[in-house]
């Protein structure tokens, strides 16, 4: 039977250098219970460090964690990389660390990049500049995150910064996306503005990088399960799947 399911797609850990060093994976999890989301996403700059520990502080709570990662291309657009189970994404990362920038982050600057257990529990810090671009194409970012099973969304495409509509102006015919993201405008909106995004799904995620933020912008999605085939098929239009308005 088919019913909507709460998803945020789009939310950082304290792994993030721009996120709060409140959003451990364990607190992330606890608000995103609160605010009542039945999917979430935990997508971190350029690493998957703290998934694994989303997804455990996640057990016999009513939610899934779907493991992903945001990646920064070469041309500075970012992507979201999700995926069904931690491998993939654990995979991906360490070619994401191969094709970082060179140089470490300066904390001072840009943050700390914490990497937690489910408990709250410090493992160690990432000395990577995560916030860098990678020398990975669009293109290869996109066939990178396909070859392992995942689903791309390019994040944020209403923004000036970091999007595909910023950097590019255009989504290249060519880029097998699965579906575009809008983060300060309503969908509907997002398709009279930007026309050519008219032949892809358009979700709204929150992007949180404080704890407040985790399920204010969420898409309502009509699914079986709250799981990653049905978004896919969701995506699709599959089955009477489908990506219903969002708020």
């Amino acid at each position: 039977m088919l019913k909507p399911y709460r998803a945020d797609l789009h939310i950082h850990t304290c792994l993030s250098p721009c996120a709060d060093s409140t959003m451990s994976p364990k607190r992330v999890i606890e608000r995103a219970v609160e605010m009542e989301i039945d999917i979430i996403g935990i997508c971190d700059h350029n690493s998957a460090e703290n998934v694994r520990a989303a997804v455990a502080a996640a057990a016999g709570k009513n939610i899934t964690v779907l493991p992903g990662m945001e990646i920064t291309s070469a041309e500075e657009v970012h992507i979201l990389g999700i995926f069904d189970e931690i491998a993939p994404v654990l995979i991906l990362q360490e070619t994401v660390f191969e094709h970082l920038a060179p140089g470490d982050n300066n904390e001072e600057i840009f943050g700390e990049q914490i990497i937690t257990n489910e408990f709250d529990e410090v493992e160690g810090y990432n000395p990577r500049l995560l916030l860098g671009a990678t020398s990975l194409t669009l293109k290869e970012v996109v066939a990178e995150i396909h070859a392992l099973g995942g689903m791309a969304i390019a994040a944020h495409i209403d923004r000036e910064a970091f999007s595909i509509l910023g950097q590019l102006g255009f989504i290249p015919e060519s880029l097998d996306m699965d579906a575009l993201e809008v983060s300060s405008v309503a969908p509907a909106c997002a398709a009279e503005i930007f026309p050519g995004v008219r032949n892809f799904p358009l979700i709204t995620s929150s992007d949180a990088h404080e704890p407040d933020d985790i399920g204010s912008h969420v898409s309502r999605l009509l699914l079986e399960a709250p799981t990653f085939d049905e978004i896919r098929k969701a995506f699709d239009k599959r089955a009477g799947r489908a990506v219903l308005m969002e708020t």
